[in-house]
């Protein structure tokens, strides 16, 4: 343990400045955030008293399995992982969320009504819907679904709430509440168990000889973790261009959706411009740059499914 706290603080270390200069420095830069120093580190060590021992455990119980049994370790590993992202997808919206923001159920009754007619439309009964306080520490607008079973909830923020109209705001929860109906959560489970039994399996192929080849013991050896890291984090960047076009076709399902529902074409491309004016979002990113790291379809593309969609120009 105490050598996994050692490397753990190293990578942090290296991580530290990079995360300063992204999440601090440029949102300052450019009028995004409205953290001061002191708030930003707080929440920078509120995330590390979460994530340091989770990911020491996490790490204890891979090199458990290793040693317990060096064949099939990598199965037990992935139903081990697949069973905690599942567990820390329900509990995220009532215990880790609110560490770091607000929420409070919605309670303007013009969206009520709005959300009342939405889920008549579908048939799909509203898991609740919060208010989320991101204006405390940024001006970008933002909604999400989040949660599992029972804590699946939609989460709006007061930002969003505060400078689109009603319409917008309409379509905006149309195309969350896509990702309730069509069950995309599921889907997302899905590929993203997929990837964890793909990316352990792919650790029991490359990395024996690779520790061997730089003097460990052997796989079971925990000195060898930041070999794993380091195989984990290559698989990671080689399945992100897969991992985003999966994305952007469950966000291009929900737009399609949003459009169908509410009927408003006009409302769905006035809230995507106001989106990326917000939020300082280039409007038409390079092509290779969008396909490889980009979750969401660019606004251009948006804006010309919405075009496609009503067979006019919007």
């Amino acid at each position: 343990m105490i050598y996994m706290i050692i490397v753990g603080g190293l990578l942090k270390a290296i991580d530290l400045p990079f995360s300063y200069y992204s999440g601090y420095v440029l949102e300052h830069r450019f009028q995004l955030s409205r953290q001061s120093l002191t708030a930003w580190m707080k929440d920078q060590l509120k995330a590390l008293a979460i994530a340091a021992p989770l990911t020491i455990a996490a790490v204890e119980i891979i090199y458990l399995l290793l040693r317990v049994d060096s064949k099939f370790w990598w199965i037990y590993a992935s139903i081990v992982f697949i069973a905690f992202a599942i567990v820390m997808a329900n509990l995220a919206p009532v215990l880790l969320l609110p560490l770091f923001f607000k929420f409070k159920p919605v309670e303007n009754p013009d969206l009520q009504n709005r959300v009342d007619r939405l889920a008549r439309r579908t048939g799909k009964r509203i898991c609740g819907i919060f208010e989320w306080s991101l204006g405390e520490k940024t001006r970008k607008a933002n909604a999400a679904v989040v949660g599992w079973g029972n804590t699946r909830r939609i989460i709006v923020s007061d930002t969003l709430l505060k400078n689109f109209s009603g319409e917008e705001i309409e379509v905006v929860m149309a195309h969350e509440l896509c990702h309730h109906v069509k069950n995309h959560i599921w889907y997302g489970m899905a590929a993203q168990s997929f990837l964890t039994f793909a990316a352990f399996y792919a650790a029991y192929r490359v990395l024996p000889p690779l520790a061997r080849s730089f003097g460990f013991s052997g796989t079971e050896d925990v000195a060898n973790f930041p070999l794993m890291a380091l195989v984990m984090t290559i698989l990671s960047l080689a399945a992100l261009p897969a991992v985003n076009f999966f994305s952007r076709q469950l966000e291009t399902a929900a737009d399609l959706y949003a459009l169908d529902v509410t009927g408003d074409a006009l409302a769905f491309v006035s809230g995507m411009e106001k989106l990326a004016e917000i939020n300082l979002v280039n409007k038409t990113p390079n092509k290779i740059v969008a396909f490889i790291f980009h979750s969401h379809p660019s606004v251009e593309d948006r804006v010309k499914l919405a075009a496609d969609r009503v067979g006019q120009s919007v």
